[in-house]
């Protein structure tokens, strides 16, 4: 990944904060994308000890705008794009019957507008350098989670884009990775949307217990140096993905009762 050019949004926590390092020990230059400028400006800082190249732009990813200017800067400044990793999301929870129906609109916003104005802008110059575009998806891409309709939508959407865009570009050299990790610490849970749109404030699960993004991003970065199509985390995860294709009506019972456990569960 030696002076690759990498774009990675919903870069200031997480699995995004994660990647970001790793590139950078891999020596690639990056270009950082999230709403809040203190936090990219610090990741800036301490990837910077790497001794590659770094530029934080502050991107709303639900602004088309926003996203044009992100990879207009990344171009002036490197003249390229190698990998772009679509990372940026947000989540929710709440009953469908007790949503307002606003919260659905933004997580498909963030999740799914938000990869697919990225990936416009970007496109021109990964397929030049044939480069990598990744999606940050998840096992709810796979599987429907009860309580995250919205949240499971946005990701069915994000895997019938990047399947179609890896098939219309088999032929000129563009490398499409769908990375669905399973439940991974990270402060997704905190800041998911509750039926009224708030946040939800509280993680109904013990983020100590799941995969780390330190260990996620390891496994993506590996994944793009690879070139691999798709890249499916943790064991539950796995197993999910498989016994679903051959059992869907009972995943769907374990489904449904693993997710009912969660304190206050909406369902």
């Amino acid at each position: 990944m030696k002076n690759k050019l990498v774009i990675i949004t919903g870069a200031s926590s997480g699995i995004g904060k994660a990647c970001a390092e790793k590139f950078a020990q891999e020596g690639a230059n990056l270009v950082l994308a999230a709403r809040s400028a203190d936090k990219l400006s610090e990741v800036a800082e301490n990837i910077a000890r790497y001794g590659v190249q770094v530029l934080p732009v502050v991107t709303d990813v639900t602004r088309e705008e926003d996203c044009k200017n992100l990879v207009e800067k990344a171009l002036i400044k490197f003249g390229k794009i190698d990998v772009l990793v679509n990372n940026a999301g947000i989540s929710m929870r709440a009953s469908f019957s007790d949503l307002d129906i606003s919260v659905l609109k933004k997580v498909m916003d963030v999740n799914f507008w938000g990869t697919v104005y990225c990936t416009r802008y970007a496109i021109a110059s990964l397929l030049e350098n044939k480069g990598s575009v990744v999606g940050v998806s998840s096992i709810a891409g796979y599987k429907g989670l009860p309580g995250r309709t919205g949240y499971s939508s946005s990701k069915f959407a994000m895997h019938g884009f990047f399947e179609a865009l890896r098939i219309e570009n088999m032929k000129h050299g563009l490398h499409v990775l769908i990375a669905c990790p399973g439940f991974t610490a990270s402060n997704i849970r905190n800041t998911a949307l509750a039926a009224d749109g708030s946040s939800q404030g509280e993680t109904p699960r013990d983020e100590q217990k799941m995969m780390q993004p330190e260990e996620v991003a390891m496994r993506i970065v590996s994944a793009v140096k690879y070139r691999k199509d798709r890249l499916t985390l943790t064991f539950s995860g796995k197993l999910t993905v498989l016994l679903n294709k051959f059992f869907p009506k009972w995943v769907d019972k374990l489904v449904y009762n693993h997710m009912s456990k969660e304190p206050d569960s909406p369902f």
